[in-house]
């Protein structure tokens, strides 16, 4: 079984697997395999063109879809497919502002289109090319842990491959660990996206133009990180396991936001603001005018620069070199996709074959939540304390969650080895 296991796994980036062994044949026909893998990438699609309000529907198909040995790969994949949108999204965006305010007009129709619209109608069509292929494409299928085809609407009556849901109950402490490690990942993400412009504008000194752009461009370094990473995950995961990957990624990014403390004898350039709402010229050691691409104009008021006097901390906290800055970035881009995927892959295996629809709900719930709580954390303790206080508190968070990962380490199981029905591999 170990050697079909490490047989499973090795199979090119889409997931397929040539069915023609004599092991393969005893589990799905080939017209079933075809066919349910042709649905795997079909939802893949739809995670690349809009993934918003329906990631728990493609986890639980997903999950129910793929064996343990295909489980790992297919969410990878599905991450994969939902960063890549992400990153293209904007790219798309940019290329059509290149069309211009004024654009075309389809004169028929009355249509006009320009750099605003063009976006709009690309995702609409997009859209309806997805539903296309959902309804044309897409069918229910349902695999056990072994891979062996489960009854479903699609079932033909009669079929000698006929298998039963399991009986069994699932570990529900794994399951809210699970939903608490998640909410965490995702929490510590959605505050690290938060503070990335503030706290580069009061470090570095950068206008608002400047912040918007060099963090687009951090960002989208993170994202094609994140998609080089789930693509390793995939190998890495035959070797040690997805729960040492899911230990790993939280420790890196506890190393991350650990490096990110302000440490040091320099601070940063304080932005002090007069009473005459600027009528006198800020005149601060380093406030450079670089955006010479602007024009200068008579009644033109230059934005303040630095860390704002009425946040106290500014005076005396050390400031964040941008090395220091862009090694923690790297660090926390890198572990963070390995968390997500390995929580959500671990969670569909805890589940086991049984539908997930509710508890993928509660997942997805909670990542909700996390992205909702994590900014206004955030925001609230870097205002009032600082950098210091906030990155110290967001470590202590992360130690908590790899004390509960270290606690539950071996409940993080499928469903199918803690009922005795698979052999549970050595790692």
């Amino acid at each position: 079984m170990a050697s079909l296991g490490i047989q499973a796994e090795q199979e090119p980036l889409l997931g397929d697997r040539t069915p023609g062994s004599r092991e393969w044949d005893i589990i799905e026909t080939e017209e079933h395999y075809k066919s349910r893998w042709r649905s795997i990438r079909i939802l893949y699609l739809t995670m690349f063109l809009s993934s918003v309000g329906n990631v728990a529907v493609v986890r639980s198909y997903i999950a129910g879809a793929t064996s343990l040995q295909e489980r790992t790969n297919s969410m990878a994949n599905t991450s994969a497919c939902q960063a890549l949108g992400f990153i293209l999204g904007p790219v798309f965006q940019t290329c059509f502002a290149l069309i211009g305010e004024k654009g075309v007009t389809w004169e028929i129709i009355k249509l006009q289109i320009n750099m605003y619209t063009a976006p709009v109608l690309l995702g609409a069509f997009l859209g309806v090319l997805n539903i296309l292929l959902i309804l044309i494409i897409l069918r229910e299928h349902r695999v056990d842990d072994s891979g062996r085809q489960c009854k479903n609407i699609n079932f033909e009556e009669g079929s000698a491959y006929e298998v039963q849901l399991p009986p069994g109950n699932i570990d529900q402490v794994a399951v809210v660990a699970t939903n608490v490690l998640f909410f965490v990942v995702l929490f510590i993400f959605a505050l690290f996206e938060t503070i990335l412009t503030p706290l580069t504008m009061d470090m570095y000194a950068w206008t608002r133009e400047q912040a918007v752009l060099y963090d687009g461009i951090i960002l989208a370094a993170l994202g094609l990180e994140a998609v080089i990473v789930f693509m390793g995950i995939k190998l890495l995961s035959k070797k040690i396991g997805e729960r040492a990957i899911l230990l790993g990624g939280l420790i890196v990014v506890w190393v991350g936001f650990f490096i990110l403390l302000p440490w040091g004898n320099q601070f940063p350039k304080i932005q002090w603001e007069d009473l005459n709402n600027n009528s006198i010229p800020n005149t601060t050691f380093g406030e450079i005018i670089i955006t010479l691409w602007r024009s200068p104009s008579a009644d033109h008021i230059e934005e303040p620069i630095g860390c704002p006097a009425e946040q106290a901390w500014c005076l005396y906290t050390p400031m964040i070199h941008l090395a220091q800055f862009l090694t923690s970035a790297v660090l926390i881009g890198m572990g963070y996709p390995s968390c997500n995927v390995m929580s959500y892959t671990l969670y569909s295996k805890i589940l086991g074959p049984k539908p997930q629809g509710a508890y993928m709900g509660w997942l997805t719930a909670s990542g909700s939540a996390a992205r909702i709580l994590g900014p206004v954390f955030i925001s609230q303790v870097y205002t009032s304390w600082g950098p210091r206080w906030a990155f110290s508190l967001v470590c202590g968070i992360v130690m908590l969650s790899i004390t509960l990962l270290g606690a539950v380490y071996r409940r993080l199981i499928a469903f199918s080895v803690r009922h005795g029905r698979t052999p549970e591999q050595a790692r």
